[in-house]
């Protein structure tokens, strides 16, 4: 299992190695225990780019996904038995990652756990368009927060 970081902001010095072992312990606890994933980390202008190249939508957005293979088509090991991987890129506004933690209460690290742990569902194909979507999401949030211990941070 490889987990790839970047941190191209500049303003923002990030916990590399908790963000890592937090990565890790969810992979391991979605089954994906050899799986691998690159994590960018970038502004609000990088990602409002992002944002409109590939989702139409002209504004900056706290995580994008970019998975590698179709919705819960996710192979379990690589091409013929490698055990390796890859999902798919996350990429982590952390202008807004700031913005949001400070309105939920949290910690930067902690909003970019939970930032994480939503790019990373996306990844193996969970969404949350359709109510019955949002609710299967939750539950592998909430499943993945317990994993790495993190505190739900939304009021029911």
């Amino acid at each position: 299992m490889s987990v790839y970081l970047r941190n191209a902001t500049r303003k923002h010095r990030l916990a590399t190695r908790r963000i890592e072992r937090s990565l890790r312990a969810m992979l391991e606890a979605l089954g994906r225990p050899t799986a691998t994933v690159s994590v960018s980390f970038v502004g609000d202008a990088a990602m409002r780019r992002l944002n409109r190249a590939h989702r139409g939508r002209d504004r900056t957005t706290d995580v994008l996904s970019f998975p590698l293979y179709e919705p819960f088509r996710v192979p379990k090991r690589g091409p013929r038995g490698v055990p390796e991987v890859l999902l798919g890129d996350i990429v982590v506004s952390v202008d807004v990652a700031v913005r949001q933690a400070a309105a939920y209460g949290a910690t930067l690290e902690a909003e970019i756990e939970r930032l994480l742990v939503h790019g990373l569902l996306h990844l193996l194909g969970h969404d949350h368009e359709a109510p019955h979507e949002r609710a299967r999401m939750e539950r592998a949030e909430r499943r993945l927060f317990t994993a790495i211990g993190l505190r739900w941070p939304y009021p029911r």
